[in-house]
């Protein structure tokens, strides 16, 4: 099956993308896919299918942990990020996690620039206020916050603290928003209201988002993988996906048989 959408624009591409978290057993086998710029990918499947470790894989997160293994190339803008430094490939391919994590011992303001601290890359003063109002202006939040800069990040709701920590990946300018099932610990207006931003958010940057909410990866994603015991079972545009999936497995999980 050829896993690939028919774009020049390719930004990311999965050649042989293997993960194993022990040398008896894959977690992810041989995944090979390419993804173009200014899309929004979903990556859907039953629990414990390799979803998030198909994710992780793509900003090197599986470095952190000695025992797990990948193997494969991915390749970002032409380049194996295996062959680049970890902390660039972290700057390129930013991170949202499932549960709102604002760093909670820093202000609203400084959590923003964090990233620039974590790669000790120095701002002036006027930079750093200028990354700021920019990273929260593009999530929407800058009016609800730019009286409390100097407040913990943990003070906001749920919803603004996902926001906070979205602008906080794109603080750093990267090329690829990769998100973690990042509506699933919020409420449905806040969800929403991230749904809305990931839509606006897509004409500057490439998002690949894992969600288990099917109807929320019908409503924002322009391509979507179906990852099944951690195989790549279908990729395609979403919405043949969920008008006339090619494999039976495809339509089972969207009809509901298993999940």
């Amino acid at each position: 099956m050829e896993n690939s959408i028919n774009n020049d624009k390719y930004i990311l591409e999965l050649k042989d993308v293997s993960v194993s978290y022990n040398p008896e057993k894959k977690a992810i086998k041989d995944v090979n896919a390419t993804i173009k710029e200014h899309t929004v990918t979903a990556i859907m499947g039953p629990s414990g299918c390799g979803k998030s470790t198909l994710l992780r894989a793509i900003n090197r997160m599986h470095d952190l942990y000695p025992d797990i293994k990948t193997t494969g190339q991915i390749l970002l803008k032409g380049e194996n990020i295996f062959d680049m430094n970890p902390m660039r490939v972290r700057r390129l391919a930013g991170m949202v996690f499932q549960r709102p994590n604002p760093f909670p011992t820093m202000s609203i303001y400084d959590n923003v620039l964090a990233g620039y601290k974590l790669n000790n890359i120095g701002l002036s003063k006027a930079e750093k206020d200028e990354v700021v109002e920019n990273s929260l202006k593009s999530v929407a939040l800058w009016d609800e916050v730019k009286d409390s800069m100097t407040q913990k990040g943990s003070f906001l709701s749920g919803g603004q603290q996902q926001r906070l920590c979205i602008a906080r990946a794109i603080a750093l300018k990267p090329e690829i928003l990769l998100m973690d099932e990042p509506t699933s610990a919020l409420d449905p207006i806040s969800t929403n209201r991230i749904e809305d931003l990931i839509l606006e958010l897509k004409q500057q940057y490439t998002i690949v988002i894992v969600t288990h909410n099917m109807s929320q990866a019908a409503r924002i994603s322009d391509n979507s993988m179906f990852m099944y015991l951690g195989e790549l079972i279908e990729y395609g545009t979403t919405k043949q996906m969920f008008t006339k999936p090619k494999d039976k497995r495809t339509e089972d999980y969207l009809t509901g048989v298993f999940g």
